[in-house]
């Protein structure tokens, strides 16, 4: 079973029709249910994720994604601070970088649970380089 990871991307790509990524993300997550993928996210991922929906698309696609995520598939990976840790220390390290301190955790989490693919359309996912992007 594959293990892959969500990014905030990923999720807005999946859910707005009008983004550039919709149909690479709508195609990943259809697959995903195919092939009955083990998806994986953060809650700082989550966090963001519905921080952007809100601010874009409104409290009620927020809310219903909140919901989605609750009782769908996607499992949510609490942070621990060793992955805090890592993070700031992939940020000091990759100092040419403008990795969010979000991306950063998403990477360490990546690193600490050995998940090697990523659904993401963040560039700083590409640029990292430790990952493939699907």
């Amino acid at each position: 079973m594959n293990r892959v990871f969500v990014d905030t991307g990923g999720f807005y790509a999946a859910l707005n029709r009008r983004d550039a990524s919709h149909r690479d993300a709508a195609r990943l997550f259809r697959r995903a249910q195919r092939e009955h993928w083990f998806l994986l996210t953060t809650n700082f991922v989550l966090a963001e994720s519905h921080a952007l929906i809100l601010a874009r698309m409104g409290r009620d696609r927020a809310w219903g994604f909140l919901q989605a995520i609750v009782t769908g598939s996607t499992n949510v990976i609490r942070v621990e601070e060793v992955d805090e840790r890592r993070a700031r220390a992939i940020i000091e390290q990759y100092q040419d970088k403008a990795f969010s301190y979000c991306d950063a955790v998403s990477f360490a989490v990546m690193e600490r649970l050995d998940i090697q693919e990523a659904i993401a359309f963040d560039e700083h996912f590409r640029q990292y380089g430790q990952l493939t992007i699907l």
